[in-house]
């Protein structure tokens, strides 16, 4: 097999012991190399503790006069820009936001991760707030108990357009009560009548800084700046941080020599042969050498390239769900018929629902919930598929077995109308499409009903997560409609008093 002009470099004779050292040499040499990379130690370093106790509160008004354009492109946009500058400078300190109008409500505890905070800023607007105002007392009382929960000093930045004497009261009887420094950053154009004084009059008080709103980020940059160079760090010496050492790379040296008998005549070829038979499984292409066919699939999931995924897939479970977000739904529905879990039945009732079939569908859902009498899901999509095909009976078990069992597509044909989304198969006539609202016959074995104008995108259910393997309904990631909720149940129990200052 190897042609002649080439044994003499890739075949060294020789005898069984040197055999036996090559194979003793490679797994001594495996053996380094895998614990130096498992990082042993056995030094330890004691690093006195330390922890961070600045505290940040940043105070937002969202009241209605924030909406004003005197600054492009408002008030509360200009704002807005403001602290996402300024957490950009990175103060460094814990930093915890506000909202207030009416009333006063916590947006964000306090955190060292501002891209929490940031997550949060473009929903800011005063639809979310539930009772109208300026309330910028409760917002200076709201931040003191945030900065509480140390004895440090902490800073306020207060970014609001309501400069007036109650306001200058306001801000002189929290710095008279309160450890922590107040820098206020007004948000209007120009000088408001009466306002210039005032903001002389706080400039003049101890612990008060008046920034001047700039078109650059010069302004947050100075309070950013104050803020990291008076950071305060509490010593926990009694508590020490217990760090150790990475001794691995004193074990490359000793892989480093066995390396070298890399280069040996004969050795390549060896190591190589070893390396591949003893390899497990099937091997139909690199990335089989280390990975698994499901793992490979996720990877391919991940990156969104569902189709491919699905033919990685070994897990039917994880096969179906692939074919389900490519959108071949027979494919998932022949997958899924091969678990008999009650995940696999809500999976297979999801996969006929979208393929049309609402008659197999809710029998789908029917053996789900009758092997997990608890699957809540499988109620509820049960029950809204019962409203979309009214008049319908009860299914016995044995249908519902029938069903789940029986492949997808039988006595069906592929429509091909674009315009008709009834999924029975049966064409449209000219008459048919002039009439203002499509209606369809649908037949199955079990039932007859008539589909809906559209089918619906999803049956609005929650779906909780099994391991990867329950299809999931994309949540809605808008924060500033949970804010509006909490706000509003927070002011009806009670918790938070509004008071209406305008």
């Amino acid at each position: 097999m190897i042609a002649p002009h080439l044994r003499f470099y890739v075949i060294k004779k020789g005898n069984e012991w040197s055999s036996y050292f090559m194979q003793g040499l490679l797994f001594i040499g495996i053996s380094f190399g895998i614990v130096a990379v498992s990082g042993p130690t056995w030094k330890q370093i004691e690093v006195p503790g330390q922890d961070l106790e600045t505290p940040l509160v940043i105070i937002l008004e969202l009241s209605n006069s924030m909406l004003e354009g005197d600054l492009q492109p408002s008030r509360l946009e200009r704002a807005k820009f403001k602290i996402t500058d300024f957490l950009k400078e990175d103060p460094r300190a814990r930093a915890a936001l506000i909202g207030y109008s009416g009333t006063a409500h916590t947006i964000m505890p306090l955190t060292k991760d501002y891209k929490l905070i940031l997550s949060h800023i473009d929903g800011l607007s005063p639809s979310i707030m539930p009772v109208e105002g300026s309330d910028f007392q409760a917002a200076l009382a709201l931040s003191d108990t945030l900065t509480s929960i140390t004895s440090a000093p902490g800073t306020v930045l207060l970014l609001t357009d309501d400069i007036s004497e109650a306001f200058f009261d306001a801000v002189q009887e929290f710095q008279n009560n309160s450890k922590n420094t107040v820098e206020i950053l007004p948000i209007f154009s120009g000088t408001e009548i009466g306002t210039e004084q005032i903001l002389e009059k706080l400039q003049n008080l101890q612990s008060v800084n008046v920034n001047r709103l700039t078109l650059d980020n010069s302004d947050v940059e100075a309070v950013a700046q104050r803020i990291s160079k008076n950071l305060i760090f509490s010593e926990q010496d009694e508590v020490q941080e217990e760090q150790w050492q990475d001794m691995g790379l004193l074990f490359l040296i000793p892989l480093a020599v066995i390396v070298l008998f890399w280069f040996r005549r004969g050795w390549v070829i060896y190591v190589f042969l070893v390396f591949v038979i003893t390899s497990c499984g099937e091997i139909n292409s690199f990335g089989d050498l280390w990975y698994s066919p499901d793992y490979q699939g996720q990877l391919l999931s991940d990156k969104n390239e569902f189709v491919l995924a699905a033919e990685a897939f070994s897990d039917p479970m994880r096969k179906g769900v692939a074919f389900f977000k490519a959108g071949d739904f027979e494919n998932a529905i022949e997958a899924f018929q091969s678990d008999t879990t009650s995940n696999g039945a809500y999976n297979l009732g999801l996969a006929y629902f979208q393929n049309g079939d609402y008659a197999a569908a809710n029998l789908a859902f029917g053996k789900a919930l009758e092997i997990d009498p608890e699957m809540e899901q499988a109620r509820s999509a049960q029950t809204e598929i019962n409203q979309l095909i009214p008049g319908e009976s009860e299914v016995s078990p044995e249908e519902a077995e029938e069903a789940t069992s029986k492949p997808s597509g039988d006595g069906n044909v592929e429509n091909q109308d674009m315009e008709d989304l009834g999924g029975g198969g049966q064409e449209a006539t000219e008459e048919q499409m002039s009439d203002g609202r499509k209606e369809e016959e649908v037949a199955t074995d079990t039932r007859i009903g008539k589909e809906l104008d559209e089918v619906p995108d999803d049956l609005g259910i929650r779906i909780e997560d099994q391991g990867g393997k329950v299809l999931m309904r994309k949540v809605d990631d808008d924060p500033a409609l949970f804010l509006q909720k909490k706000f509003a149940y927070q002011v009806k129990q009670g918790q938070v008093k509004g008071r209406n200052n305008e």
